[in-house]
């Protein structure tokens, strides 16, 4: 096999960099879009469940049930809509203007004061959006419960079986989804720049007629896939800095990691990207499909498939196995163990050693077909 020379090596990558500068595309991809996808991601795609819409009919007058309609009324997750009846508020949760409805019956102070904690309550919950309803059913349920631990220390004598749960809630205390939903978008940005720019640059030269003359020079093999991966590399880890100080210093995103690890998670995963990207190019020698299956093969599977918005354990056994093969599920995971635990590497070993089997297979899969296809 032919050495590499280091000075033919550098008039590549200087060619390729210099390339990349004058493509204003590549730099609305590295640079642009990516700030643009944290800030999507980040916000819009929002998790936390507030300002929910709850009706309330208080058919009670007494001094329990105005306690409780108070308690919930000053909850700040509820955009309270206090009905004057059933029909009203059944029309609402219908309309979709509440998303549940709560009714405190008229016996619920007298049943209050005679049998203590056994005043029953209704929920109506509107089950159209699923998540929505869990969280009200939850947040309700613990409004209540606040109510009833505030009674029982108001109480002369406690009230019977009640048990206080204190929870705690480690790593995301304020239980914020910007600060999960980040750090996993950051990996779509990743794979965005890593898989779909390189994607175009073998194409680009067969689609120019500028492979021919590579192919006339002294190049090797090495050489050339050398050259189009080190710039993009580059590109890559610069734009990952970049994402890092828009979401802690912008998007106020914490990160109790260390800089180490997310520089050798965020190599391993671009040697994946710019591996699956440089093959699909190679492979397409045409810029408007080698960028097609790029956004197929590698944004979508990214997006759905890598665990950062939607949990693997709840998806279908065969897709479980198939995220296996999804390098942004082991780098998705790495970031959000960085950003949001800190360095733990019974977490972050495995998924470095999966990415790095990963980026060996498709940067000597993309070998190999280079080999085959120039030398053809």
């Amino acid at each position: 096999m032919s050495r590499i020379v280091p000075r033919r090596l550098w008039a590549l990558c200087r060619k390729e960099t210099l390339q990349i500068l004058r493509d204003p595309s590549s730099i609305l991809v590295a640079f642009i879009m990516p700030i643009i996808l944290l800030f999507v991601l980040g916000y819009a795609v929002n998790l936390d469940a507030s300002h929910l819409r709850l009706g309330v009919l208080r058919e009670d007058s007494g001094a329990a049930a105005r306690t409780l309609a108070q308690s919930i009324s000053a909850n700040p997750l509820f955009e309270v809509h206090n009905g004057a009846s059933r029909q009203q508020l059944m029309q609402a949760l219908a309309e979709g203007k509440v998303r549940a409805i709560l009714i405190i019956p008229g016996d619920f102070s007298a049943k209050w004061q005679r049998q203590q904690a056994q005043a029953p309550l209704q929920l109506l919950v509107d089950g159209a959006e699923p998540n929505t309803a869990q969280f009200m059913a939850t947040y309700v349920q613990n409004v209540w419960q606040s109510w009833l631990n505030q009674q029982q220390r108001e109480q002369s004598q406690p009230l019977p079986l009640q048990i206080e749960v204190l929870s705690r809630t480690w790593y995301n205390p304020a239980n914020i989804s910007r600060n999960f939903l980040v750090p996993g978008s950051i990996a779509v940005v990743m794979t965005i720049i890593g898989a779909l720019l390189t994607s175009l640059v073998v194409a680009r030269e067969w689609e120019r007629g500028t492979m021919e003359a590579l192919l006339a020079t002294p190049v090797t093999r090495a050489e050339l896939l050398l050259s189009k991966i080190l710039p993009y590399y580059v590109l890559g880890i610069l734009a990952c800095w970049l994402c890092l100080l828009v979401a802690v210093h912008i998007m106020g995103v914490p990160f109790r990691g260390s800089l180490l690890m997310l520089f050798l998670s965020s190599s391993l995963f671009l040697g994946c990207a710019l591996g699956m990207g440089l093959f699909l190019s190679t492979l397409f020698r045409n810029q408007f499909n080698a960028a097609q299956a790029a956004l197929t093969s590698a944004f979508l599977p990214a997006m759905m498939l890598s665990g950062f918005v939607f949990e693997i354990s709840s998806m279908p056994t065969l897709l479980q196995w198939i995220t296996h093969l999804i390098p942004a599920r082991y780098y998705a995971s790495s970031l959000q163990t960085l950003f949001q635990a800190g360095t733990l590497y019974a977490v972050l070993w495995p998924n470095l050693l999966c990415l790095l089997a990963l980026a060996l297979f498709w940067l000597l899969l993309t070998a190999r077909k280079t080999r085959r296809t120039l030398e053809s």
